[in-house]
């Protein structure tokens, strides 16, 4: 049994679920319209750019976590699931996963994206784990901040590393799909890596390298 490890955001979505749920709550009238956008727009450019401040990024993306009554944000989170994330889910997708279902291959998401808006959509995917960014909560409230290590460029390594110990396992065998750049540092560490729809830069590393790829799209 070997380790399927899938980012999420343009990989098993066709979106990035992180900038959707920003452009939700600007169209719900929740947020500050002009500035959030604009805001939004750039941390994701500076994404795909590779020049992501995750640590001002989080603070920004978080703070509505913080600001908003918990109950009204899980029902926010349902419609933004079932209005946004729905028509993103890729039947490839599904038909890839099981695949590694068949095998017997442990299936994991590791997203940068903050475990309140990926939980639902690691379900939605029959995905038991999931390695995310996670919210601080204190008392039952988030606080805005982030608690641990973001799962980003190299913190999706050391949070897998962790995870690793945890369950007495390893990465022998593993596979790793994405479509970023930005994953390269856990694109470098398992045995299968595997470009899904990349962005140009990986696009390039994985012809570089014989690496597979291929499109979910």
């Amino acid at each position: 049994m070997s380790l399927a490890i899938f980012d999420l955001d343009n990989t098993l979505l066709a979106g990035d679920s992180d900038y959707l749920w920003g452009t939700f709550l600007v169209a719900q009238g929740l947020v500050d319209g002009n500035h959030y956008e604009r805001e939004n727009q750039r941390f994701y450019d500076d994404y795909k750019a590779g020049r992501l401040d995750i640590h001002e990024f989080l603070a920004f993306s978080l703070t509505p976590l913080a600001t908003l009554p918990r109950a009204q944000l899980f029902a926010l989170r349902e419609q933004f699931i079932r209005e946004v994330i729905e028509p993103i889910l890729l039947p490839k997708a599904h038909a890839l996963l099981a695949e590694h279902r068949e095998r017997g291959d442990t299936l994991m998401i590791i997203t940068a994206t903050n475990r309140f808006v990926t939980e639902p959509i690691a379900a939605a995917y029959g995905i038991e784990h999931l390695i995310a960014t996670d919210p601080e909560e204190r008392n039952g409230q988030y606080t805005g901040r982030v608690a641990g290590v973001p799962s980003f460029q190299h913190g999706k390594v050391e949070r897998l590393h962790t995870w690793l110990q945890q369950h007495g396992a390893h990465l022998e065998g593993s596979w790793f799909y994405s479509d970023s750049h930005n994953d390269l540092p856990l694109l470098e560490r398992v045995a299968h890596p595997v470009a899904v729809d990349p962005d140009p830069t990986l696009n390039d590393h994985a012809l570089a390298k014989g690496w597979p790829i291929l499109s979910l799209r």
